[in-house]
Order: C-alpha cells, then structure tokens, then sequence
C-alpha cells in the first residue's frame, strides 16, 4: 500500500513528535507499505523518510521546485516527483497514495488534510485520512470538526473519511477495514 504521511517540516518540537514518528516510519517499512511524503530534509519529514529507509522500505518524496531549488530535499527519497507548487503536490499526493496519514504539523498539513477529505466529500476519490492522535495533538481539530457536524456545517459524518488512532494497532485496524 502507499501511504502518504503528511506532517511538520519543523525541527523545533516536542521530541515525543519524532520518536512516534520514527515509530511509524519503522512500522510502514516491515509493514511493506511505501512512503510518500512531502520529500523535505527538515522536521518530520525527514525523520520520517530517514526511519523508512533505515527499516529498509521505500519513499518517495513530492518536492515544490522552489524547494529544491533551495536544496532542502531529501536524502532519503527513492524516487523524488517535482512539481510546481502545493496544488500540484497536494494533487499528486492524492494521485500517488491509497490512505493518508498525518501526524502533527502545522498549516501546510492541515491544507493537506482538508483537501483530501473536501475532494472525497464532493466523490473525487474515497481515500480516508487518518489523525494520528499522538499525545493528544489533534484533539482541538477533533473538537472543531464535532462543533462543525454539530452545527450542521459538515453534510455527512465527517469521522467516515478523517478517522482518529491513538496508536499504530488502531492505524492497521483502520487500513484492514478498507
């Protein structure tokens, strides 16, 4: 399966973040699941790209040329798509992955998780995301989404395309139920 692990490009963060993250970058590897991911050399992402590679699994980075052009791509990429900005990245996640996982991060992952569950709502696709609720990250966004289906602002239930795991059993019960 390929996954595409949305998360932070920061350095400067809970270390718990990067152990869980090493975590899931070891668990997607002996797992035989691809990674796709933002193909950053910074934060998460790189962490994520480094525990992959280092468990023996395979990545493939989705790099913006104006990122490239800075050299902050990846080392650990197996194969690096370049695109031309963060529609076209978002886009070519979507096209590359079957399921989507974020783990924390900030504005630019929240862009990600949102188009995909806005592009499955109106019948794009039917790939979900999943919140990885390390330490209680997503908890606030998980508030916001119950206001929203309160309020009547969400259509159908939203928790049928943004699922919630508190760890990495209920990330693989998750994907099994297809």
């Amino acid at each position: 399966m390929k996954i595409c692990v949305f998360c932070s490009a920061n350095a400067n963060i809970d270390p718990a973040f990067f152990r869980a993250t090493e975590e899931v970058g070891r668990w997607l590897a002996t797992n035989s699941h691809e990674l796709v991911f933002g193909g950053v050399n910074q934060g998460l992402m790189e962490c994520i790209a480094k525990a992959v590679k280092a468990a023996g699994g395979k990545t493939l980075g989705v790099v913006p040329s104006i990122v490239e052009a800075t050299g902050r791509t990846s080392q650990y990429n197996d194969v690096v798509k370049t695109c031309n900005n963060l529609s076209e990245r978002k886009q070519l996640m979507l096209d590359l992955s079957d399921v989507f996982i974020a783990l924390p991060g900030g504005v630019g992952t929240l862009d990600e998780v949102f188009t995909v569950a806005a592009s499955y709502t109106i019948g794009y696709h039917h790939k979900r995301v999943i919140l990885y609720n390390i330490n209680g990250f997503w908890n606030s966004t998980i508030a916001m989404l119950d206001d929203l289906q309160q309020q009547g602002m969400v259509r159908s239930l939203w928790r049928d395309y943004i699922c919630v795991a508190d760890n990495l059993d209920e990330i693989a019960a998750i994907l099994t139920q297809g």
